[in-house]
């Protein structure tokens, strides 16, 4: 079976291209635009993995990763930032908040698909 995997960026053409990766490497994917339409569409759903920006309106990445920390069901899902910022603070605050891994922006699929495997088998 395959596993899922929780898109959240509010690029459409982001969620897009990091779809295509997924869908090509064998993955369900389920896409959000922010972190409260993420949070509504998980609502119990069991996902392996989660991918999500950064700076996003409504609900930013920082925030959404603390919400899933915070609940049985994700307290242990991997969740790997996919952003524009490479600062190490910003990097820190996302490891602070319980994020698993970091990819910077641009990417490219391959890349992506490495980082997913190291947390998703």
């Amino acid at each position: 079976m395959a596993k899922t995997i929780l898109i959240v960026d509010d690029s459409a053409s982001m969620r897009q291209l990091v779809t295509f990766a997924l869908k090509d490497a064998g993955y369900d994917v389920i896409a959000a635009v922010d972190g409260k339409d993420a949070l509504g569409k998980l609502n119990g759903t069991k996902v392996d993995m989660v991918v999500t920006d950064l700076n996003m309106p409504n609900m930013d990445g920082i925030t959404l990763i603390k919400q899933l920390r915070s609940s049985p069901a994700g307290k242990f899902t991997p969740v790997v930032m996919l952003t524009t910022e490479s600062q190490e603070s910003r990097k820190q605050e996302g490891k602070t908040a319980g994020a698993s891994g970091w990819l910077v922006k641009p990417f490219t699929p391959d890349k992506l698909i490495e980082v997913i495997k190291k947390f998703v088998r």
